[in-house]
């Protein structure tokens, strides 16, 4: 129905840099979400076990990148289309760029809020202009009039750092987080959540550990007083085969939960 949110798996990690293994989050996340370990209440006291405003659809399984980004553009234009909100559970990084090319075409001009030690912003990595590292600089370079804010970062090199000038972004360091207090979105939002925003001791299961970044509970935080219209989302980089506890997942779980209580104050 219209309105409704759809979450939408998408198992594909071929442009992770370091470590494969993202491919496998989504059902992993869903798994932990559904555990009976947890329960399935926001914090602001909405019971998504009962509520129908919401569905999880099954996995969309790629494995040619070209051909994937096609795919994952086409599926969440269809969604769109209907009106419906998504929220994505990834995969690698670079899946952002088709999904946020789907939102540009529904909501025009958006602001993307963009959580993660990394800026994504290189023009290329290892030959691969669509790495995860990437997806940033490609989403700028074809909707220059996106605001882009990037809250968490602790890695930008100088290229970089150049790159956000050149583009125009706002980067928010991790050592400066408490500047997030005063951001405000006029207009649509797409949250995108790369989980080693977090830092290692609270998301042991990514691929690229970076100390020093937020708790699970800045996180929330953030989503829960986020000061705009949140529109769409995705949560992505969990990797599985690097979380035996299966710590990480549930991290990404209650996430999952606390963004789709954001979503429905909309």
């Amino acid at each position: 129905m219209e309105n409704d949110i759809v979450v939408q798996g998408i198992s594909f990690d071929l442009n992770s840099s370091f470590k494969r293994g993202p491919a496998f989050a989504p059902a992993r996340i869903v798994e932990a979400l559904l555990s009976s370990s947890a329960n399935l209440w926001t914090e602001s006291s909405i019971d998504l076990g009962n509520d129908s405003r919401w569905c999880l659809i099954p996995d969309l399984v790629l494995s040619h990148e070209r051909e994937a980004f096609r795919y994952i553009e086409r599926q969440t234009d269809a969604h769109l289309n209907k009106g419906q909100r998504v929220i994505s559970l990834g995969g690698d990084h670079s899946i952002t760029y088709p999904l946020i090319r789907a939102h540009a075409k529904k909501y025009g001009k958006l602001n993307v809020f963009h959580l993660d030690a990394h800026p994504d912003l290189y023009d290329e990595l290892d030959g691969n202009r669509h790495s995860h590292a990437c997806p940033f600089a490609r989403i700028m370079e074809e909707f220059p009039n996106t605001r882009l804010v990037q809250a968490g970062i602790r890695t930008a090199t100088g290229h970089q750092r150049e790159q956000a000038t050149r583009f125009g972004v706002e980067m928010i360091e991790m050592k400066d987080l408490t500047a997030i207090q005063q951001l405000i979105f006029d207009g649509p939002v797409y949250l995108s959540l790369d989980l080693d925003c977090l830092d290692p001791a609270f998301a042991p299961g990514v691929s690229h550990y970076e100390p020093g970044g937020m708790t699970t509970r800045e996180v929330l935080n953030i989503i829960q007083n986020l000061e705009g219209k949140l529109v769409g989302a995705d949560i992505v980089e969990y990797n599985p085969e690097l979380d035996p506890q299966g710590i990480t997942g549930m991290v990404a779980a209650k996430l999952l939960k606390e963004i789709l209580g954001k979503m429905f104050e909309v």
